[in-house]
């Protein structure tokens, strides 16, 4: 009977991948059984038998790139055929709790790392053309600050509350913003994203700096006047600036420009740049998978034919 339910959901998905067969595309991509060998083997076999890792796994790209809530994502599983196919047809689908609970065993054993490393090798590995260069830039990722007056005072530090415990206030454009900042390096040509870091959103974007001492990096007027590792430091100048600077900053912001890609597909594709997550390892771990996702569907791209 189980044979006759998969051959029929396989039937009813050939319809859907005609259709629009993005998620097929992206599922080819990667070898995902090499990130098994990332983590730690179990130390007991009692219990209910564990989800495979490479379902949970492809579960939190999902998440990324349509940007749904843990709850949601159980329920969009469960509904959409692309969602299940993508995930080779689970007989068993983990529930939110289980995802949720995934998530905090990768930022606990700091597993996010590896994954990040192992996603890169594979992303080499294709050969994508590398130019002279890299781009770091970064972007707030806002969050919920709560209310100094709620009525709930006395609830303990670990009380259950939408209210960030990390995120701090920072001023843009004179204009107030709570929560994260992502920081991100980014190779010139092929826009793919190296390097992440995640801070409190009123680190000033010159105190990270993401280059290696073999790399030019680009960068806006926020890095104005501050040393790098980088081998050149093609900053942009802010204040009074002869015309020769003036036309320097305009050669760098032609070089620059493309640093913000990955930003705009995240927030317009994956509705990223809010966070309902409270503490700075949680955001980071949601974060590098999104920077992971944009990745994978970046290189997606890359390897169409022109």
């Amino acid at each position: 009977m189980d044979d006759l339910v998969d051959f029929a959901l396989r039937e009813r998905y050939e319809k859907v991948k005609n259709l629009r067969s993005w998620l097929e595309e992206m599922k080819d991509l990667l070898d995902w059984d090499a990130f098994v060998s990332l983590f730690p083997a179990k130390e007991t076999t009692r219990g209910r038998p564990a989800y495979e890792l490479t379902l949970k796994l492809k579960i939190l790209f999902l998440q990324s790139w349509y940007g749904i809530s843990d709850e949601e994502l159980e329920f969009q599983i469960n509904d959409r055929l692309s969602f299940q196919q993508f995930l080779d047809f689970p007989n068993d689908v983990p529930d939110y709790s289980t995802i949720w609970r995934f998530r905090e065993y990768l930022t606990e054993q700091d597993l996010a790392e590896r994954i990040w490393t192992e996603l890169h090798r594979q992303i080499q590995a294709h050969g994508i053309a590398v130019q002279s260069g890299v781009i770091q830039d970064a972007k707030i990722v806002t969050a919920d600050p709560g209310k100094k007056r709620s009525g709930k005072e006395g609830r303990g530090h670990e009380a259950k509350t939408s209210r960030s415990k990390d995120g701090t206030w920072t001023k843009k454009n004179g204009k107030s913003y709570f929560g994260f900042k992502l920081h991100t390096k980014v190779q010139c040509k092929s826009k793919i994203i190296t390097e992440i870091a995640l801070t409190t959103a009123r680190t000033h974007d010159n105190k990270i700096d993401l280059a290696t001492s073999k790399e030019i990096v680009y960068r806006d007027k926020g890095y104005t006047g501050t040393k790098t590792r980088a081998r050149g430091n093609a900053s942009m100048k802010r204040g009074k600036l002869t015309p020769h600077e003036k036309l320097r900053n305009k050669r760098i912001s032609k070089k620059r420009s493309p640093g913000e890609h990955p930003y705009a597909t995240m927030t317009r594709s994956f509705k990223a740049g809010t966070t309902k997550l409270t503490t700075i390892a949680r955001v980071y771990v949601q974060q590098l998978f999104l920077c992971a996702a944009y990745n994978l569907q970046r290189l997606n791209f890359l390897l169409k034919p022109t």
